[in-house]
């Protein structure tokens, strides 16, 4: 019997030698970037959508991941995905947009595209660490909002919506902890990056790409705002126009790199 939620299988497509490495959100699923894996795909490029640990199965598996688990999942996927493409750019979700940035660091890649993404925790209260992860023994979960569509403005997409119903406690510190080496590596980030944010995402804190944008080592470095969608803007009513933003931003990436003959920034 199979352990991953039906519909939240991760994903691929092969196509051309450009690829593009898809990565969910937290307590999220490969599915809220799926149908941005089908337009990639039908725009020509190799699309693979990874499945982070401990996701898209059962919260309990959540808990027993830890925030390495997260980054090398988007390591293998990177590797699968070299299997088919020669140039790979990474495109992240919230918390995918938080390891699309910090990996890119890690691996060799022409690109990163973050949308919703977190400079700090959304609710960051000021509870040490070693205190939470005590706590999450006995309250091992935090129920979402009581409104569980609250924040979508496709209540249709939201119908469709693969994720956790609660969060994890002990994910959220380790949540920090990703956050807090996502700052520390931005300045490092010297491929292209292209950021997208929605001024009706009230789920995560309002400057954030403000401060992500700031912090990057990047000169070529692009901010786009969305109004009229929520945080998950690949199922959100502008995903269309943001997928055709996306797909444009990395086309021209591969023909500056092409024109140039830029190679991908060192890993260190």
């Amino acid at each position: 019997m199979s352990q991953i939620i039906p519909t939240a299988e991760p994903f691929l497509f092969p196509g051309s030698k450009s690829g593009c490495l898809l990565i969910h959100g937290f307590t999220g699923a490969p599915k809220e970037m799926r149908w941005l894996g089908e337009y990639l795909a039908g725009q020509g490029f190799s699309v693979l959508g990874v499945r982070l640990a401990g996701h898209a199965t059962q919260p309990g598996d959540m808990i027993r991941s830890r925030h390495w688990d997260w980054m090398t999942s988007v390591e293998e996927g990177y590797h699968i995905l070299k299997g088919l493409a020669e140039k790979i750019h990474l495109v992240g979700l919230s918390m995918g947009g938080v390891l699309s940035l910090l990996m890119a660091t890690r691996l060799q890649v022409e690109a990163v595209v973050a949308m919703s993404t977190p400079y700090v925790m959304p609710v960051d209260a000021p509870v040490p660490l070693p205190v939470i992860n005590l706590l999450s023994m006995i309250h091992p979960f935090i129920r979402k909002s009581s409104t569980p569509s609250e924040g979508w403005h496709d209540l249709e997409a939201f119908r469709q919506h693969v994720a956790y119903p609660q969060n994890p406690l002990r994910s959220g510190t380790e949540l920090k902890l990703l956050l807090a080496e996502m700052r520390e590596a931005l300045p490092n980030v010297r491929v292209p990056v292209l950021l997208i944010h929605s001024r009706d995402d009230h789920y995560i804190q309002d400057d954030s790409m403000e401060k992500i944008y700031s912090h990057l080592g990047a000169a070529d470095r692009q901010k786009v705002w969305v109004e009229g969608s929520g945080h998950v803007l690949t199922e959100e009513p502008k995903r269309e126009e943001i997928y055709k933003t996306i797909a444009d931003f990395i086309r021209r990436v591969d023909g500056s790199a092409h024109k140039q003959g830029r190679r991908p920034n060192d890993v260190r």
